[in-house]
């Protein structure tokens, strides 16, 4: 008996919906279903609604078919199809490097709100994917950029997505939490780091917990603000006098994160509420004069 496909946009669309078999909302497997459409046959939701004729192939079928096996493992759609945008870009993802957050927008719009008109070297710690880096030099004039992070992969895709955005990142292969940082001082320092509790796996969807690597999402309980503490007594050696140091941070220890950086003479630390009114970004400014009285962030 021939092999029956799909010979219209909206059953082809009607087909990868069928085939989801996820513990998610019929809205997210809808949403899901239009980018595998999308990603595989570039075809749009309005190619979907006026329901144009297709012809696809026993191949292509066959590659549809293994999308949605891989979907239906709970693998992020986003490390199928080997992109993810962010800020408006496209990046290069991987099993290697964490898919970025909104969250994690939030905190590059509001670098760029505050040092737009500024010339500065800056670093980011834990780049993972480069998206940080390569967003803020796309977005700030004369602005000159390291990165770090301490996987050999993960430095692979970042350099990808810069060559990709045509932007200079000087990377650097190290582990911050045993070496020290070369290269300073810089003007800015930034970090999303570790920042989800052991405990905290309990709560999460099988997407994240089965396939995104563990050494970005995850710290322990006995110590969840490790890499808050060690990249604050580094950046007391690698900020310029007057330099700021901004953290994406678990919204429950915002309020110890803020304390910590001011028991260790950061200036002007505040915490800025997310879209979802969450603790999520702590910002504070480096000086080691303790007389100095810097203006607010």
């Amino acid at each position: 008996m021939p092999e029956i496909l799909p010979d219209s946009s909206k059953k082809l669309l009607q087909y990868v919906i069928d085939g989801i078999h996820i513990d998610e909302p019929k809205t997210e497997i809808n949403s899901l279903a239009y980018r595998v459409v999308e990603s595989l046959f570039h075809i749009d939701k309005t190619e979907v609604m006026v329901d144009r004729s297709i012809n696809i192939t026993s191949r292509e079928k066959k590659a549809m078919d293994q999308f949605i096996a891989r979907i239906n493992n709970n693998e992020p759609l986003q490390y199928i199809v080997g992109e993810t945008e962010f800020y408006g870009r496209k990046f290069e993802v991987n099993s290697s490097v964490m898919i970025p957050r909104p969250e994690t927008e939030e905190l590059v719009a509001l670098i760029i709100k505050e040092n737009r008109d500024k010339k500065i070297r800056f670093l980011d710690i834990g780049t993972g994917s480069g998206c940080i880096p390569v967003t803020l030099l796309r977005e700030l004039k004369d602005a000159k950029a390291s990165a770090i992070d301490f996987d050999p992969r993960v430095i692979k895709t970042a350099r990808s997505n810069a060559a990709r955005y045509e932007v200079e990142i000087e990377f650097l292969l190290i582990d911050i939490l045993t070496e020290p940082i070369p290269g300073g001082p810089f003007d800015l320092i930034v970090s999303n780091p570790p920042y989800v509790r052991e405990s905290e796996k309990e709560h999460m969807k099988p997407n994240v917990l089965d396939h995104e690597p563990p050494t970005a999402l995850f710290v322990s309980d006995n110590d969840p603000m490790l890499f808050y503490r060690r990249i604050c007594e580094l950046s007391q050696q690698a900020l310029k006098e007057g330099g700021r140091l901004y953290f994406e941070v678990n919204e429950y220890y915002a309020e110890d994160i803020k304390a910590m950086m001011e028991v260790m003479e950061y200036h002007s630390v505040d915490i800025v509420k997310d879209l979802n009114g969450k603790n999520r970004i702590v910002r504070g400014l480096w000086t080691d004069d303790i007389f100095a009285k810097p203006e607010g962030i």
